[in-house]
């Protein structure tokens, strides 16, 4: 099968674009990368999105016009990549959508909504889209994320570890027995690029420049580490429902923006190295916008005192900017296979689910046989 895989993350920057070539045979699955690339949001599309998210206040017109504008942009981005990654031939696309509210209270996450209407996908490629992908597993008692420790788990050895630094950042470990651990640390880059918005009018900040100029405030440092959610058991999520803008109001901070970027880069440092250290992985494979941020890789190993050696998912022949991107094209090709994607010891559900629901295209709707099982590694290449 081919699959186009296109994800939305946090940061809501781009819409990136991977086409994979699975081939299973026996217990091993081949996951051949075509390329991926990333699409812009459109400046006033971008804006719109901000304005839905909260703490801002908005309309179900809003909503409604959202969605169906992340639909055609999404669309447009999935026809692209049919044209330059897939040469016109692929089977289905699957879209993760733009995240707008998580809905977690007491730890137990009861919706989720990801908006970019999938049948504006399907028109615009003429492909089946599987969709809606983390409200299977919600339903059955689980967070519905973290997702991509699919992928993760697939391709870590024991002792190593996955660490994705986007708008959230968030890891996946794999224990000497095999066991596996992920969940949702906290901010990577949310409250950085809220700050650099606010104070620079910048969307983020390029390479930790703006926050290598300034000082870290431990007194507010000690103030953010202070948050309830680092102390929470995993399973846990979170996203921009906490970790937004008007966070940053409830700092009441008057000094010197740089400083504030400083200390926010810190506070990322130094919730990821934190998890890092107590899953005990010698060595992590980065991936995300994160990782092109050195001062903040350099403060992740400063922090987690050289415990582990940092590399990048590149190594294990998965785009660092892409990743996510191609897990949720893995996801479909479990789903079409009636296979189980979520991953119940990572989100608390109570059972694997099959994920996402499936939007036919312009042609007759055709799934493959259902697999019993699939051997639970892939092989890259």
């Amino acid at each position: 099968m081919r699959i186009i895989g296109i994800m939305s993350g946090t940061s809501h920057d781009a819409i990136d674009v991977a086409a994979a070539e699975f081939t299973h045979t026996g217990a091993e699955l081949r996951l051949k990368p075509l390329g991926d690339l990333a699409v812009e949001y459109d400046p006033d599309l971008r804006a719109a999105v901000v304005a839905a998210l909260p703490p801002a206040k908005t309309t179900i017109g809003d909503v409604c016009e959202l969605d169906a504008r992340l639909g055609r942009a999404f669309g447009a981005a999935a026809a692209r990549g049919l044209a330059e990654l897939c040469d016109g031939r692929a089977d289905l696309v699957v879209s993760h959508g733009q995240t707008v509210f998580h809905w977690v209270a007491d730890g137990r996450a009861h919706g989720t909504l990801q908006l970019g209407q999938p049948a504006w996908i399907a028109a615009a490629t003429g492909l089946a889209v599987l969709s809606d992908l983390r409200s299977a597993d919600i339903a059955a008692g689980g967070q519905g994320a973290p997702l991509v420790p699919v992928l993760d788990a697939a391709l870590l050895a024991p002792g190593q570890a996955a660490l994705n630094i986007g708008g959230i950042a968030n890891l996946t470990a794999i224990a000497a027995d095999g066991t596996v651990t992920a969940y949702d640390i906290g901010p990577g880059n949310a409250l950085v690029d809220a700050a650099a918005r606010r104070h620079f009018g910048l969307a983020y900040d390029e390479g930790g420049a703006l926050a290598a100029r300034g000082t870290v405030d431990e007194a507010l440092l000690d103030r953010l580490l202070a948050e309830p959610y680092y102390r929470l058991p995993a399973p846990k999520s979170t996203g921009k429902e906490l970790f937004h803008p008007g966070y940053l109001d409830a700092l009441d901070w008057h000094g010197e923006a740089h400083d504030l970027l400083a200390t926010l880069t810190e506070l990322s440092a130094a919730t990821i190295a934190e998890a890092l250290a107590g899953q005990g992985a010698a060595v992590v494979f980065a991936s995300g916008g994160g990782v092109h941020n050195p001062l903040l890789r350099s403060r992740i190993l400063v922090r987690g005192d050289r415990r582990f050696e940092l590399r990048e998912t590149g190594e294990l022949g998965v785009p660092v900017d892409a990743k996510e991107a191609y897990a949720f094209a893995l996801l479909g090709w479990l789903t079409a296979h009636g296979l189980p994607g979520a991953l119940p010891e990572v989100t608390g559900a109570s059972r694997a689910a099959v994920l996402g629901s499936l939007t036919p295209g312009t042609t007759p709707l055709r799934l493959p046989e259902p697999l019993e099982g699939w051997g639970g590694r892939v092989v890259v290449g």
